[in-house]
């Protein structure tokens, strides 16, 4: 088999597809295991033993740093294969991946130095939401807070927890500009505090619960201004941003699970009893079949080519600009879109075989929640909408809002 053609700009190290290959051969396990992960309200020990070796925290990290400096493109088929097997394990995944990618894009060297080094295989789950407050010290800062949503926080080894800088009377401290510093704290994920509070409708097996810092240490190192972080390395990629980066894993993970539904419904209908039966002889079921069928490939196509033409940018040495991070949002917006309507269409579809513990059911739960993430906020589109039909030209996308240039 040809290999993929390489540019320089993209790691040779780790080949994609010998990874796809890896995630098809342990799938059927994340599969069997994806009940009880959601009874567990985590991956269990055995399920995340099977992703552990893929070190997804590392995939979009330099290859000097120990990581595989893939290609977004080739990411998104890897969160969207793992995806496709079971949602709980292809979040986590996702989670790991974009976090790691934020470190290793935005930490100083001698941060990266230690948390990516040889010897090392760390992992990165957090929130990015300013839930605590730093305190400057000789030699860092201590960190107080307590967040939510800590996707795979026990299967990581550190955090990346967002937070404020306490200006000296314990109110949040500003710039230059007078806008509010926020910054990203990387701790060791012992020294927090592991609260649960995970009792949810989907992604149950995610483990997203509630952690704490009590007056933990914070290295001067350790820190990044998450809204202006400049990147230390791969600039033309990492000038996407921690929202750009966190894009996509989300993206990926709409890929896999509208896929799985697809796949999962049409195979309901081919069966040959029971509602089942009568589906297969429906003519509207097949004509809407065919409609969410289009529509999904649609909404994947475009994100392909919205992460192929920023591929083609970061290899012809450009940054990304404010159209780059609209398109971003678009494709991933509409991936989660067709990905809502798509699962609404097969648990109706599906009777009450879609009522009972089961693919259909986890899958629809799945994508309800994922639907509701903030990062897909209505309000996120129609920034994008108004940046791309040239009413807001003059403005610039900073963390999900599109901002006025200063």
């Amino acid at each position: 088999m040809n290999k993929p053609m390489k540019h320089g700009y993209w790691g040779a190290t780790v080949d994609y597809r010998d990874m796809l290959a890896k995630i098809a051969a342990i799938g059927p396990a994340l599969e069997a295991n994806a009940p009880g992960d959601e009874s567990r309200g985590e991956l269990s020990p055995e399920t995340f033993a099977l992703l552990k070796p893929l070190r997804f925290s590392h995939l979009l990290a330099t290859e000097k740093l120990g990581g595989a400096q893939m290609r977004p493109t080739e990411v998104l088929q890897l969160l969207e294969a793992v995806t496709w097997w079971s949602g709980s394990a292809g979040w986590v995944s996702m989670v790991h991946c974009c976090i790691g990618a934020m470190s290793a894009a935005f930490l100083p060297d001698s941060a990266v130095e230690r948390l990516f080094g040889p010897g090392t295989d760390n992992r990165f789950s957090g929130q990015g939401a300013p839930l605590g407050m730093l305190k400057k010290v000789d030699g860092g800062y201590r960190l107080t807070g307590k967040w939510s949503y800590g996707s795979g926080f026990s299967h990581a080894t550190w955090s990346h927890s967002a937070c404020f800088v306490d200006d000296g009377t314990g109110k949040p401290a500003k710039n230059e500009n007078g806008d509010v510093i926020i910054m990203c704290a990387h701790a060791p994920q012992g020294e927090h505090g592991q609260l649960g509070n995970w009792d949810v409708l989907g992604l149950k097996g995610t483990g997203s619960i509630d952690y704490d810092a009590k007056d933990v240490f914070i290295a001067d190192d350790l820190v990044f201004p998450i809204l202006t972080a400049p990147p230390q390395r791969l600039q033309e990629l990492f000038s996407l941003g921690i929202v750009g980066l966190a894009a996509i894993g989300h993206t990926g993970w709409a890929m896999g699970t509208g896929r799985r539904m697809l796949d999962e419904i049409a195979k309901f209908a081919r069966s040959k009893s029971g509602r089942a039966g009568l589906l297969g002889e429906s003519e509207k079921f097949w004509h809407d079949y065919g409609r969410a069928e289009a529509s999904y490939r649609a909404a994947r196509a475009f994100v392909m080519e919205v992460w192929g033409e920023i591929e083609a940018k970061c290899e012809a040495g450009q940054t990304m600009d404010t159209r780059q991070i609209s398109l971003v949002h678009l494709a991933k917006a509409q991936i989660h879109e067709a990905g809502a309507d798509l699962c609404n269409f097969a648990y109706r579809a599906s009777g009450g075989a879609g009522l009972r513990a089961g693919v259909i059911q986890r899958t629809f739960r799945d994508m309800m929640v994922a639907a509701n993430h903030f990062t897909i906020a209505p309000s996120i589109v129609t920034s994008a909408g108004r940046e791309l039909g040239g009413q807001w030209s003059d403005r610039t996308w900073q963390f999900y809002d599109l901002v006025d240039k200063k």
